[in-house]
């Protein structure tokens, strides 16, 4: 399948700017589709004879689709998609009134379509599409997504959403179902899902969080003060429409990712979304994997460091012994000892159990060099790669293979031959 720029490149003459908004809008695509309970495209307008284009597809995972088939590189024209056209035209968010669903007491809601505004210029149609429901009063939660839903709608429309990349602190970002809070333009909480309600509890709130002052309460409950402060300018700046941001929070043992995102219409700051994610258990693994890791590796130091102590007195030792044939043994023990060390000493310096076997031989070789007993100038070099192995196979290999560079040191050549 074609990637968004390539589609972008072969199908429009888009200037470098509006890509990098469609870009930017595709990497929020998730939390789009999430809020609005609907699947939502992605449309541009194509060469002719074909008017428009799909070049980006997103499913909701708070709802059943109603697009199964992937309509990305899908090329239409004005009757197949009436409402995605008169968009392009208008510039405007289309609305298509409800109709009655197959069953007595239900409906299909309003669908619209969502023009992608960059600097002015309309470079894109947003529709968002949802599966029948019936006519129950929406939830508390359904009501604040679809509120916030609309207002991301006519921020796309004006050019606002999304804005330039966010400076973050981690990787990852919540998504819409770990947990999501409303905030008004005093930074009030007027909805927060169940889910961001159990993180805050997770991280020492023993209230609720609807009604609060989102930014007090979470500096409350921030175990370094210096970070409250700087977490509560965050969610602050949120709420008068200065960006968002990705953190991540700490708070009595709980580990806590917070994204917030700024809401407007116009010039007008209409408040905030923030989503939640806890991923104490996440860390928590993430810190036991460092720590097993970091003692593996001083194991493999400190076995290392004695080999080369053991191999450090047999050399000693030899030099000492009078007999050809003890020297010739203690310096075949201490070859075979530091073979082993080196090994060892690879695996310290690495964050899985595999050995660089070139590494090791290519370090080797000055060492059986010194201490070989060879007749005449013989230099070694290695051709090729040996490549990489688990640690349970590269012992044994390296002792065959010192074993066998050792012999050929001593017999590849005859006496008073280099080579």
């Amino acid at each position: 399948m074609s990637t968004l720029s390539e589609l972008l490149a072969a199908h429009t003459d888009l200037p470098g700017g509006a890509v990098d908004h469609l870009q930017r809008l595709v990497s929020e695509w998730q939390l789009l589709a999430d809020i609005s309970f609907a699947d939502v495209l992605l449309w541009v307008p194509a060469a002719p004879p074909a008017r428009i284009l799909c070049v980006a597809q997103c499913r909701p995972t708070t709802a059943p689709t109603v697009i199964p088939m992937d309509k990305v590189g899908a090329v239409v024209d004005d009757d197949e998609h009436p409402e995605v056209a008169r968009c392009f035209d208008s510039g405007a968010v289309e609305r298509s009134a409800g109709r009655p669903g197959v069953e007595e007491g239900e409906y299909v809601p309003v669908a619209d379509a969502v023009p992608v505004r960059v600097r002015g210029r309309v470079v894109g149609v947003l529709p968002r599409e949802s599966a029948p429901v019936s006519r129950r009063p929406p939830s508390l939660l359904e009501a604040a997504y679809r509120e916030s839903a609309a207002q991301f709608g006519d921020m796309i429309a004006e050019g606002t959403f999304p804005t330039a990349a966010e400076p973050g602190d981690v990787n990852s970002s919540p998504r819409v179902g770990d947990g999501f809070i409303r905030l008004d333009t005093a930074g009030i909480v007027t909805y927060a899902s169940p889910n961001a309600v159990s993180a805050y509890h997770r991280m020492g709130l023993t209230t609720d969080l609807a009604g609060h002052d989102l930014a007090a309460s979470t500096r409350a409950l921030v175990t370094d003060p210096f970070d409250g402060d700087e977490i509560a300018a965050h969610i602050g700046a949120a709420v008068r429409d200065a960006g968002g941001r990705r953190m991540e929070i700490d708070a009595r043992g709980a580990t806590v990712l917070l994204r917030t995102l700024a809401l407007r219409r116009a010039d007008r700051p209409l408040g905030a979304v923030v989503l939640v994610r806890d991923v104490t258990e996440v860390k928590r693994r993430d810190r036991a994997l460092l720590s097993k890791d970091a003692t593996i590796r001083e194991i493999h130091h400190r076995v290392k460091n004695n080999l080369q102590t053991v191999a450090a007195l047999l050399r000693l030792q030899a030099r000492r012994t009078q007999n050809g044939e003890a020297r010739t043994a203690l310096q075949e023990s201490e070859r075979r000892v530091t073979s082993i060390a080196l090994v060892h000493d690879v695996l310290s310096n690495s964050v899985d159990e595999v050995v660089d076997l070139d590494e090791v031989v290519d370090r080797l070789l000055p060492v059986m060099a010194d201490v070989g007993s060879v007749s005449a100038d013989v230099g070694v070099r290695r051709d090729g790669a040996l490549g990489r192995f688990p640690a349970e196979r590269a012992t044994p290999l390296v002792m065959v293979l010192t074993e066998l560079i050792q012999n050929s040191l001593e017999h590849g050549f005859a006496s008073g031959v280099s080579g």
